[in-house]
């Protein structure tokens, strides 16, 4: 019998702030979409602008309950990164793992940021 998906609750009200990120989205979330997109990471499929819960995840892939998560200037702030927390554990409590990277990162280092990816899912996978 096929394995079923979680249901995995979320705000109705998130829909369109979440389109609407999606049609405005930083250059780092495109750079690393064109790595993400058409199921290039070990043939998962990953969206973009998720809501989840009363959040949105920047990138999350159902089958291995993982959100991906870029962090600007903005979550520098301490009340950004309190929020930051928080999100990140409700996301724990629904069983999702959630990776983090900055922007930064991102554009001065994607091979390490793709390659954290693949060692995350071969460790999920009880491939390492």
């Amino acid at each position: 019998m096929p394995e079923r998906r979680t249901i995995i609750p979320y705000n109705p009200k998130l829909k369109q702030f979440a389109r609407d990120l999606r049609n405005n989205s930083t250059k780092s979330e495109i750079l690393l979409w064109l790595r993400l997109k058409g199921k290039q990471m070990k043939g998962f499929d990953f969206h973009r602008q998720k809501p989840i819960d009363h959040y949105i995840c920047d990138f999350f892939c159902n089958e291995l309950m993982l959100c991906i998560e870029l962090d600007g200037i903005t979550h520098d702030d301490e009340e950004v990164q309190k929020k930051d927390i928080i999100k990140e554990n409700r996301l724990n409590e629904l069983g999702i793992s959630v990776l983090r990277f900055p922007d930064l990162e991102i554009y001065i280092d994607m091979e390490n940021v793709i390659r954290t990816i693949e060692i995350w899912i071969e460790r999920k996978l009880g491939e390492v």
